[in-house]
């Protein structure tokens, strides 16, 4: 497999993202603090947890698609002219459907 390398990164960046959206998950079921105060320091830090999951989902999200590209032999095709994504570009952006050209 000629990009079996990027396909590597992304299996291992697939485990890093799985385990930090368990912890957070986990942070946020934690049971709220009794105290007004800490409760409302605890509400923002929930909001800043609860921005970094939805963040790490989408990338899960983008890599899932480029594993599913590569299962389907499509890794480093373009999926919207066709074309050949540039190594460098794949090597930058692992996870991008689509060459230089397309994604702007």
């Amino acid at each position: 497999m000629p990009h079996a390398h990027l396909i590597d990164r992304l299996k291992a960046r697939r485990a890093a993202l799985t385990r930090d959206i368990a912890k957070i998950e986990d942070a946020l079921d934690d049971p709220a603090p009794q105290d007004w105060e800490d409760r409302a320091a605890e509400r923002q830090g929930d909001e800043v947890l609860e921005a970094l999951g939805s963040h790490d989902r989408e990338e899960l999200r983008r890599i899932d698609a480029a594993l599913a590209r590569a299962e389907a032999g499509e890794y480093g095709i373009c999926r919207k002219c066709g074309n050949e994504v540039s190594p460098a570009r794949l090597d930058a952006v692992p996870d991008t459907p689509f060459c230089a050209a397309c994604a702007t």
